[in-house]
């Protein structure tokens, strides 16, 4: 009987590469709102709105 494979410990990079992927930026909620509840985000040309719930959900639509 053939032992089963190891595992590869690291887990993929995106780009599909050997080596992974360094984690991704934080930014907290709380620098982004700025004390407002909604925010306008700008991507590529389109705007979005993110918006904290009172039950301390955040919301993000286009």
């Amino acid at each position: 009987m053939n032992p089963a494979p190891a595992s590869d410990p690291k887990p993929p990079r995106a780009d599909g590469a050997g080596t992974p992927a360094p984690p991704p930026a934080r930014i907290s909620s709380a620098d982004l709102l700025r004390g407002q509840r909604v925010v306008e985000i700008e991507h590529e040309g389109q705007r979005y709105r993110l918006q904290a719930t009172r039950q301390g959900k955040l919301i993000l639509t286009k």
